[in-house]
């Protein structure tokens, strides 16, 4: 347990957390909407601070980042909790863990220290905080990417973009990537499948783009909820509007946790959806979910040369040199040292 950042100090020992968009208002002895900050008498305390509950060492294109040190491996790390609570959730096991004593929190032990430890004797390039909405555990987060920093390590976030604009001040200075999930271009959709807002995530998108970290973005179609043809091109508008090389990624939902009345995204959507982002002028969109069927590749704005391969979430040539397109000499968006 440790005393959280970016919270205030109100009347009756109440607090509010400042970080996400929830601003929770926190009575004495109760917790957030994400489960895990509790007040305890007028101190607001993070209780998973180094509390692990997941730990995998996964390609670095499974968050999916694809313009990030392709190729390479990132230690994935999560603690128990969320902030958003969707319908669809792959990972409900642990971002809905359901009430636990703040003297019981589910997971291991692991101090920074170690964590960066693991991800340097594993040969990794970068540390994921992932899984579970890693803004949730920012105090734990935060200490290891300042460790990780210092030892040459990428930090990438892979998130539903509802940390606050404080915590989004806090956070960019340590790290370097980020795949934010844009749901949904439909406020009515953020409040009835994940209990949340959309401006809050449009915000953080922009935000984190212009305070220089590398972003991703990433939409699971859903079949009937999200995947219309106006809002594709709404949200491809939207990020053309902040940089054109912004990477999209339009996934594969399949039905799980509480939403299974909706049947698997078609190939066909998905390669509808991409052709609705290139057409509106994003120069990076990628269908995910389906090994093999296409849209993978990363090709060179420029002159069309595939510059990586990729089958799933493994490289299988990658041409760049130095982050140029072989053919064209063109540069190619993303971080590749």
């Amino acid at each position: 347990m440790r005393e959280a950042l970016l919270y205030q100090k109100e009347s009756n020992d109440r607090v509010t957390c400042l970080l996400c968009s929830h601003n929770c208002s926190i009575a004495n002895h109760r917790r957030g909407l994400c489960g895990v900050r509790e007040n305890k008498g007028g101190v607001l305390y993070s209780l998973v601070y180094g509390k692990v509950i997941a730990e995998h060492i996964d390609p670095i294109e499974k968050k999916p980042l694809f313009h990030v040190l392709p190729g390479s491996r990132s230690l994935s790390i999560a603690t128990v909790g969320c902030n958003f609570s969707c319908r669809h959730c792959q990972n409900a096991s642990i971002s809905q863990p359901g009430s636990f004593s703040s003297d019981a929190v589910p997971g291991v032990a692991k101090s920074p220290e170690a964590v960066v430890e693991s991800a340097l004797a594993a040969g990794c390039n970068s540390i994921s905080y992932t899984y579970v909405e890693p803004t949730i555990f920012f105090e734990y987060a935060y200490d290891c990417m300042s460790l990780a920093k210092r030892e040459g390590l990428k930090n990438c976030f892979v998130s539903n973009g509802y940390m606050s604009k404080p915590a989004t001040e806090l956070l960019t200075p340590v790290l370097d990537a980020i795949n934010i999930d844009l749901k949904s271009y439909r406020n009515e959709f953020y409040k009835t499948v994940c209990g949340a807002r959309l401006q809050p995530v449009l915000d953080s998108i922009r935000r984190m783009h212009d305070a220089g970290v590398w972003v991703e973005v990433t939409t699971l179609l859903i079949p009937g909820l999200n995947d219309s043809d106006e809002e594709l091109r709404q949200i491809a508008d939207f990020l053309v509007s902040i940089d054109k090389s912004i990477p999209w990624h339009v996934t594969g939902f399949f039905p799980t946790y509480k939403l299974t009345d909706r049947p698997p995204t078609t190939l066909e959507s998905l390669e509808h959806a991409r052709e609705i982002g290139i057409a509106q002028g994003l120069q990076y969109v990628y269908a995910g979910n389906r090994p093999g069927k296409g849209g993978e590749n990363t090709s060179c704005p420029s002159c069309g040369f595939e510059v990586i391969l990729r089958h799933g979430f493994f490289i299988q040539k990658n041409n760049l040199i130095q982050g140029k397109c072989p053919s064209c000499n063109s540069s190619i968006a993303g971080i590749w040292e």
